[in-house]
Formats: structure tokens, sequence, C-alpha cells
């Protein structure tokens, strides 16, 4: 791939904000382990997660990152990653992503993954931390609280943890455990106390509905940005349900208050674009849908995101959790289609070229600084040192 035109030149130097991600794993990985990082779904017996879009889009621009040919083979692959280790693997590929700030999610940990700050040193940049309102509600509980106390006691806990340093927002997964054809209404404190009996009194994930709504009230009363889970994600959400249109009553009530920032949105990014043309407050991107669609489709994932959405509007994560690799393909894929739609549009003559570079720092840093701010819109505190890319 050998993307020519002044607007491929820009994004490729941009230093990117990814505005949502995950940490890396910190151990060194066999082949099945790493199949199963590839995937949001599962591994069965005769289907490699190799044999998808994002297995082949590793193969191809990942390989050249440790020293193998293009379209190395998964086995030769792997044994590479063993034998250079976990740290330096980190370190090519989070390095080669070329992000200068990582907002991180820190509230999804089902192996041992860096931390922010791990992030930060491997990649030669900035990480601030997001917290995530369920599994925050899930501490409370597990600490122990009377019914009637949890309202006050979460509030006490949520103000905590946002005067964290380098807390930039805050995110509930609302879609996986309830989806979004909630009441829009602020719950009474009533409602809460006894949701609050009941869950308390059997444990277990937070899913119910009027303590869901609680959360999402909670985080507006927070003040900070508000991530929100939409659209693809693992067997464990209901994807007609994480439609984010559906939140639509609810956007209504909270307008003027938060930036709500709608993540990853396929097959939804149409009605999140929607909603951000309709909504001051209302923003998204389309995450991991880009390294798992692949360079060849990303620019066609982000045609249809910014069919209608204000150019102030879209920002860039890559909700990469696990292999560096995601890091890395999740700001390739984002350049490359990103570059190829904004210099076709100024070929078309349907951009100015200044437009077109304008757009571009918008949608991959500037967007983000402008909602989340400070530290986000510090420069990289760490010399990069990052790796050519081979593409």
């Amino acid at each position: 791939m050998t993307p020519t035109g002044a607007v491929h030149e820009a994004l490729a130097a941009l230093e990117l904000v990814d505005h949502h991600c995950h940490g890396a794993v910190t151990a060194d990985l066999t082949f099945h382990e790493f199949e199963s990082l590839l995937t949001e779904g599962e591994s069965w017996p005769g289907v490699s997660p190799f044999d998808s879009p994002v297995g082949i889009a590793v193969r191809r621009h990942s390989a050249p990152l440790l020293d193998l040919p293009r379209h190395a083979p998964p086995d030769a692959y792997v044994a590479r990653r063993a034998e250079l280790g976990w740290q330096e693997v980190n370190r090519r590929f989070l390095s080669a992503a070329g992000v200068g700030t990582f907002c991180v999610d820190t509230g999804y940990t089902p192996q041992p993954i860096t931390s922010p700050a791990q992030l930060a040193r491997a990649a030669g940049a900035v990480a601030c931390e997001v917290v995530r309102l369920e599994q925050l509600a899930e501490a409370v509980a597990a600490r122990g609280v009377e019914a009637g106390e949890y309202p006050a006691v979460l509030r006490a806990a949520a103000e905590e943890a946002v005067r964290r340093p380098g807390v930039v927002a805050v995110k509930s997964v609302a879609a996986y455990r309830t989806g979004f054809a909630l009441d829009p209404r602020r719950p009474a404190d009533a409602e809460v106390t006894d949701a609050a009996a009941r869950w308390l009194a059997t444990g277990g994930r937070l899913t119910d509905p009027v303590l869901v709504r609680h959360l999402l009230w909670t985080a507006v009363d927070l003040g900070l940005p508000l991530q929100l889970h939409t659209g693809f994600g693992d067997a464990d959400v209901r994807l007609h349900r994480a439609d984010p249109a559906l939140l639509t009553d609810w956007l209504h009530r909270v307008a003027g208050t938060v930036p709500v920032l709608l993540l990853h949105c396929w097959p939804y990014q149409r009605q999140a674009a929607y909603l951000a043309a309709v909504f001051e407050g209302v923003y998204l991107d389309v995450g991991l849908a880009l390294h798992h669609t692949g360079p060849a489709r990303a620019r066609a994932v982000l045609e249809e995101a910014l069919e209608i959405t204000p150019f102030r509007k879209l920002l860039y994560s890559s909700d990469a959790y696990g292999v560096a690799e995601f890091h890395h393909l999740g700001a390739l894929c984002f350049r490359h289609g990103l570059a190829e739609l904004l210099q076709g549009r100024v070929d078309a003559d349907e951009l100015t070229l200044t437009d077109a570079l304008r757009i571009a720092s918008w949608t991959g840093r500037d967007n983000a600084r402008r909602i989340y701010g400070p530290p986000v819109s510090e420069p990289a505190r760490v010399p990069r040192g990052r790796p050519t890319r081979k593409v």
C-alpha cells in the first residue's frame, strides 16, 4: 500500500488522539491465546481467526513490524512474537501507531494488561483514564452497602474516582447490560433503593434497568464526558438493543449537559451520525470496526459515518484490547481510510485541500482535545522514537 497525496501525507504525520482503548497483554501468548484475542467471538475447531478480515490485516500490515515478510504464515507470525517477547512487541506496535494520547478504559481486565502508565511508556506518549461506571457500582456492592445508602455511597465513590489524576471521562456499558430501550427519565430515589435492595440480595453483575438508568444520570451529574458503547461487541451484547437511535428520548432530556460520545457504532454508524447531526452534545467514532474490516473497507465505514456528521463531531478510537497489533492497525486503517475519503473529495473538487487538511486534523486529534481538555490537550512528554511504518 503506497498512498499518495497531500492528505495522505498529512494524516501519516498527524499525532493522533486515541480517545478510547484498553491495555495490551503483559505476557507472551501461545498460538491459541493469540488467536482468541483476534476475534470478538469464539474460536471454533477448523475455523481460525487468522482466516478473517482482521487476521489477514495482521499478517499483511503487522508482520513487517516484527521483521517478517508481508503475509507471513500464522505459525511463523506467532513464533516471532514469542521470540521478541511481549515487551518488545508492545513497544513496536504502540510506538508505530503514532498516537500522542491514549484514553484508556481501565474497567475491563479479564487478563493482565498494561496500565495507562505502562501503555504510555511503551508508546512514548501520554495516557489518560476512562472510569467504567458498572465496575464502580459493582465494587460498591462488593464492599457492602445498605440499599437505602446505595445512591449516596455510589455518588461518593464516583466523585472520588473521577478526581484521580488523569481521569478525563466516564463510560457505561449499558448496551451490554440492558440495551438502550430504557425509560429515559431520571429514576426517583425510592425506585433506586428498591432496585438496589433486589440486586444486593442476589449479587452478580449489575443488570437492573433502574440501576443502569441511575448510573447514566449519575454520569450526567458528574459533569465529565460520557462514553457509551454502542453496536459491535462480543457475544454478550444483543446487537439490536445496542442501536444508539434507541437513546433518542434520553438524549433530549440530557441535552445541554455533558458530551455524549457514541463508541464504535457499527453497523449503526448512520444512526449515530443522525444523532450527532441533530444533538449538539453528541459525538461518535467507528472504533474497532476499522481494524475488523481492514484497510480495504475502512474508507467505506468512514464514508457512511461522515455522510451527515458535522466534521467537528467525529473522533478517532481504536478500542484496541489485548494485542498491541490492534492499537497499530486501528491507527493505520483510520489514516488510510480517512485519507482516501478526503483525497477523493479533493480530487473531485468537492473539497479544497485546505478544508480536507483541517478535517483530517479535527478528526484525528483536535476534536478529542476540545472535548476532553487537559491532559489530552498536552503534547506527548516522552520522545517517540517510533519505528518506520512498513505498509
